[in-house]
């Protein structure tokens, strides 16, 4: 075909409406739309496109724009990136179709579009031709409808003016009088409709209702019966239709008769959901469940399912699966991207509560980090300052991870903001910290918790529930494990949580960490604490508690070589320095 006299043909390649077909470990796919600048892909929430792959790279790729050609680029991954099972050094030109993965087969896939979809493309391609044909205007009216309906999927703000769209696209195209649009209930999403229909049993909710004219319709306009329809649906053929005259006998039954409901024809048209796979290396669409279904009537007239007709009106329906399920894929990751910006709140929120200086010149110098995997973590410290130059220092570990254990944490931290002193007051308090969370929690979670008191004279009390065991490093170089003094807070009912009494030299050093770094993974599986650890405090004594601090964590990132790790990590250092 030829374009239409004075139209320029697009240019391979030309961006608008460039996309990425994205498909998940478990097979499913996405559409996601490349925007202008720097389009970046990784883990992190702050790409362009984000992989909920732990193996991924935070910042994994990056794709870069020339004229009308797209080019990817390997961001210093750890696993590499590929396209076409060819692993990209320095950068590569993208072709339609090609297929993006990460390090892994079983990980997540990527296949460049360089087009705006199949109906986009379907229009561009015949709407000149059908120009230059004689009669051929009516039929381009109709293709056109179809594009309104891609269109759509571009500007909608919501999957509920696609649906509408669908409707007015298959009601122009076959001269109908009135269209529904039927979907199981839940298949794009829970509306109160649906929650109806699933209450009285129904297999189908109405979710459109509107005759040729855009005007809406109440859904007792639709006179046939529901379970005929949903038969329909169970048969799945690629269209039913029936069209007959009132007058004639029809054989049915009064209730099931079209001509009892006073209807001149009916076409029933399945929604299948379509399911991209990969398979070597190709792309390939096979038919999933059906999802709903197109139901169109007319009273005066038959509906036009000329051969033409009929096929456009298939185009349609599987069309109309297709940019549904990225709608509500779409819907889905603004409500994604919603949640990550309320938890890149509270991550600010979280990361607000940790000390911010540490005061440089009183008797415990302090230097502290926290690391979460997630954008919260249930990991938190504290240093309070008590009467007389003495310190209170907390160092604590929530079970689990996420939202839940990162409320707890903080609420464990205003439990301290009163900070106890003598081995009874922390006995006291730590046991009424158990009691709370027993109580509350109901064993579901517990914390790990390090406590210590330091006096002006350097006499410690510690209490250890259930942590890590933090490194008492003296001056002379020799160290000491602080060992566990009790069970973490929140899991056994009547547990004791005695304290502990140390005496600190000028330069003795206290390591207090999370399981986070002891337990960090090297990619041969080595672990932190066994590995490194002990050699590090060997070099340590006699260090500033900020340098040595620096010099742990690190060591820790090279050990790990950028490895993505399960749990937070956090680390404290406090050196004892009177000025006396």
């Amino acid at each position: 075909m030829t374009p239409a006299a004075g139209a320029e043909p697009p240019e391979p390649g030309a961006s608008g409406g460039a996309y990425f077909t994205v498909i998940n470990p478990s097979g499913h796919t996405k559409r996601v739309e490349i925007t202008a600048g720097p389009f970046t892909i990784g883990r992190q929430s702050e790409n362009n496109l984000v992989l909920r792959d732990n193996r991924v790279s935070r910042v994994h790729a990056r794709l870069e724009r020339e004229a009308a050609d797209f080019y990817i680029a390997d961001c210093q991954s750890l696993h590499g990136t590929f396209v076409n099972g060819e692993r990209v050094e320095g950068r590569r030109r993208l072709r339609p179709h090609d297929r993006i993965t990460f390090g892994f087969e079983d990980g997540y896939q990527v296949v460049f579009q360089p087009g705006s979809g199949q109906l986009t493309g379907l229009v561009g391609q015949v709407s000149g031709a059908v120009e230059s044909v004689p009669g051929m205007g009516a039929n381009l009216a109709k293709l056109r409808s179809l594009l309104e309906v891609a269109r759509a999927v571009q500007s909608a703000l919501s999957t509920q003016e696609i649906l509408d769209s669908v409707v007015d696209a298959a009601l122009n195209l076959t001269g109908s009088e009135r269209g529904f649009l039927l979907l199981r209930p839940g298949s794009y999403g829970v509306s109160p409709a649906g929650a109806k229909a699933v209450a009285e049993g129904s297999e189908l909710e109405i979710r459109v209702a509107r005759d040729r004219h855009g005007n809406p319709l109440p859904e007792t306009a639709l006179r046939v019966p529901r379970r005929v329809i949903e038969r329909a649906l169970r048969d799945r053929r690629d269209l039913l239709s029936m069209q007959f005259d009132p007058d004639a006998a029809s054989g049915l039954g009064a209730e099931q008769s079209i001509a009892a409901l006073e209807l001149r024809s009916v076409v029933c048209v399945p929604l299948v959901k379509m399911r991209t796979e990969v398979q070597e290396g190709t792309m390939a669409a096979r038919l999933a469940d059906t999802v709903g279904l197109l139901y169109l009537d007319s009273r005066t007239m038959a509906a036009d399912l000329s051969m033409g007709n009929r096929e456009l009106l298939q185009t349609l329906a599987i069309e109309a699966s297709t940019v549904l399920e990225n709608a509500r894929l779409l819907e889905q990751d603004r409500l994604r991207q919603r949640m990550e910006q309320e938890l890149e709140i509270a991550r600010q929120i979280q990361q607000g509560l940790l000390p911010g200086e540490f005061p440089a010149t009183a008797s415990l110098r302090v230097a502290g980090s926290s690391i979460s995997t997630h954008q919260v973590g249930g990991d938190f410290y504290d240093l309070i300052p008590l009467s007389g130059g003495a310190w209170a220092m907390v160092v604590a570990d929530v079970s689990g991870k996420g939202v839940s254990s990162a409320l707890l944490a903080s609420l464990l931290q205003g439990a301290f903001l009163q900070a106890p002193r003598t081995p009874q007051e922390i006995r006291e308090r730590l046991g009424a910290l158990n009691r709370y969370l027993l109580d509350r929690t109901r064993g579901e979670k517990y914390a790990t918790l390090f406590y210590m008191v330091v006096e002006l004279d350097g006499t410690m009390h510690w209490a250890n529930a259930g942590h890590c065991e933090p490194r008492l490093l003296r001056r002379d170089g020799s160290v000491e494990r602080l060992r566990a003094t009790s069970l973490p807070v929140g899991m056994i009912d009547g547990a004791d949580f005695g304290a502990e009494t140390r005496r600190l030299e000028k330069g003795d050093t206290i390591i207090v960490f999370s399981d986070g770094l002891s337990e960090a993974e090297s990619p041969r599986g080595e672990n932190f604490e066994a590995s490194r650890l002990k050699t590090l405090l060997a070099q340590g004594a006699g260090i500033e508690a900020a340098v040595l601090h620096q010099r742990i964590l690190e060591d820790a990132q090279a050990f790990t070589a950028g490895l993505e790790q399960l749990d937070d990590m956090t680390l404290v250092v406090a050196c004892f320095q009177p000025e006396a």
